[in-house]
């Protein structure tokens, strides 16, 4: 269902050559922590079904749809020496396979993507997943580099740049089943300060509510060190940290709990968490950061709220919100088939400008 729009581009633009280049540090499946990681695997998989060629470069461990070059597994903790080590051999193996392979563009996924990408005249793209300023100012400037945004807020943060591609992300389909809602309130995202997973167990401390944490503590040295300083003294048999999850588990949780809470302190570019919580029927509280307020509709699919003490009130509220408004919400605004097509458009016009470029010359 979600390729047919993808196989009537295909029939009338021809198929294409894409290689995706993942973050070098986590690995690319479904289910993934990191946003960047989980929508590169759900393009890739659908440009794949499409009739398209994917290759994807990532690290050991990851599944993909279409061709996987692996790099290296990801090391036990990340250190900046590891990192810059890893960057090199991203470097060489992305030369080796545009060498081998007949690509028609480089799709890049990650927060370095600069310090590995090549020279030469094959197109590139590169999807910015993070806040605008978490990425060096030089990358606005580079001439044969294509950006795009995923949110509106993420394109106005970006000043004079403003005027670059928006591609909003878009979900897999929802598994299509009534749920039992219960009691608990859930958090999921990786264990790391700027999600606010501690904001979260507060909020349910202050409730006395349940609370279910779930999600990845990744190889960075601060992220355990957070995990056991922030999260574990807070945990007990009301909050409880399950760990990473599936996609399976993944939408039970959604679907069953009361709410989801996002108490995030960085200025989120999106959200898929919280599309997917909509999409479940399950009502959203989060902060003001970013994109949020983009995705969360106040009073209709969920709350955005200002504090720890205004979250806290609005889960008395989330009653009032309707499941079934949640779903068609998330059916109209969310959709993965939108978010393929639309990159599927932007790499056709890449395309046509860097052959313009080249007969000019």
């Amino acid at each position: 269902m979600e390729s047919e729009g993808l196989r009537a581009n295909r029939s009338h633009e021809g198929q294409l050559t894409v290689l995706g280049v993942a973050y070098p540090m986590l690995p690319v499946f479904s289910g993934a922590g990191g946003g960047a990681e989980q929508i590169l695997f759900l393009l890739e998989r659908e440009l794949a079904a499409a009739g398209h060629r994917s290759l994807v470069i990532a690290a050991a461990g990851s599944k993909v749809s279409g061709e996987l070059v692996r790099t290296p597994a990801p090391p036990v903790e990340i250190t900046d020496q590891l990192r810059a080590e890893a960057q090199l051999i991203h470097a060489e193996t992305i030369k080796r396979v545009i060498k081998d392979e007949p690509i028609d563009l480089i799709h890049f996924h990650s927060l370095d993507f600069w310090t590995y990408r090549p020279g030469g005249t094959i197109p590139q793209l590169a999807t910015l997943h993070l806040p605008v300023t978490w990425y060096p100012p030089q990358i606005f400037n580079d001439q044969d580099l294509q950006l795009n945004f995923v949110s509106n807020s993420q394109a106005k943060s970006a000043g004079s740049h403003e005027h670059l591609p928006v591609i909003q992300n878009g979900i897999d389909a929802i598994p299509s089943r009534e749920r039992h809602k219960q009691s608990y309130l859930l958090w999921i995202g990786r264990i790391c300060p700027e999600k606010g997973a501690h904001v979260a167990l507060r909020v349910a401390r202050r409730l006395n509510m349940d609370l279910q944490i779930a999600g990845p503590v990744h190889p960075f040295a601060y992220h355990r060190a957070y995990f056991q300083s922030e999260i574990e003294p807070l945990l007990d048999q009301s909050r409880r940290y399950i760990g990473p999850i599936g996609p399976a588990t993944k939408w039970d949780l959604l679907a069953d709990a009361r709410c989801l809470l996002i108490p995030s302190s960085a200025p989120e570019t999106s959200s898929l968490v919280a599309m997917e919580a909509i999409a479940s029927g399950t009502p959203v509280v989060a902060f003001r950061q970013g994109a949020l307020p983009e995705i969360v509709e106040h009073g209709r699919t969920g709350f955005i709220v200002d504090s720890e003490e205004e979250m806290a009130e609005a889960v008395g509220e989330v009653k009032f919100i309707s499941p079934d408004v949640c779903r068609t919400t998330a059916r109209e605004r969310f959709s993965l088939r939108r978010m393929v097509d639309e990159y599927l458009e932007l790499y056709q016009q890449i395309l046509k400008r860097s052959t313009a470029t080249i007969c000019a010359r």
